[in-house]
């Protein structure tokens, strides 16, 4: 096994140790990418491994989305000028994802801020079976102030992901009032079931937040 794969196997074991091993003694390791073409710095942060994504980052030149998950602004604006003819703002990850989706699932708001005065846009969904457009990022992270700029920006607050899910759903699973409270002024429809048939009242009754349940069912 190469040093590449077993970055990520070691990863996956959540030996923080061995990887940074790795990391420290192979110059090339910072720049491993798994067999998506997803880095080793994004796989870091999906597994909430922020130091060691930090560790990468000083070892690397970071592409638009890793700049963007970890709100690195100076690299994020330096990404978007030096955009070739064939690139967009938009354009996706190895995994489906844009810069947009990182920037609000990560909680890194400037980042946020940034990509939408550069023209990023906020229906973009990504490609790949979650569906998800930023607004679902922000509500899934409880990214209040990435979700408000959005729906300022015109972000459909009632777009479908996976599985039928709209923003309110996850604000609704994560007892996250504040979120709810944004969705509803902005027309988030509290009456809307997933495939499930499930309403945010109920997504939220089955975690137990029952004041939740009585802001939603007041506006079903």
């Amino acid at each position: 096994m190469g040093d590449f794969e077993r970055c990520f196997e070691l990863l996956k074991a959540g030996d923080g140790d061995g990887l940074r091993r790795i990391l420290e003694q192979d110059p090339a390791a910072p720049g491993a990418r798994d067999a998506m073409g997803v880095s080793l710095l994004m796989q870091c942060l999906y597994r909430g491994q922020r130091e060691l994504a930090e560790l990468i980052a000083s070892k690397k030149k970071l592409d638009i989305f890793e700049a963007a998950g970890l709100g690195r602004l100076d690299r994020l604006q330096s990404c978007i000028d030096d955009l070739g003819s064939g690139s967009s703002i938009d354009s996706a990850s190895k995994d489906g994802f844009t810069a947009l989706h990182f920037a609000c699932f990560f909680g890194q708001a400037e980042a946020v801020r940034l990509l939408l005065e550069r023209g990023a846009a906020v229906d973009v969904v990504a490609a790949n079976p979650t569906r998800v457009m930023a607004l679902h990022s922000a509500a899934s992270a409880r990214n209040l102030e990435a979700a408000r700029m959005l729906v300022e920006h015109g972000a459909p607050v009632n777009a479908r992901q996976q599985r039928g899910w709209v923003p309110i759903h996850a604000a609704a699973q994560n007892g996250d009032r504040a979120m709810v409270e944004l969705l509803l002024a902005q027309g988030a429809d509290a009456s809307l079931a997933n495939d499930a048939g499930k309403t945010a009242a109920d997504v939220a009754r089955e975690k137990g937040y029952g004041e939740i349940v009585g802001l939603l069912e007041k506006r079903a």
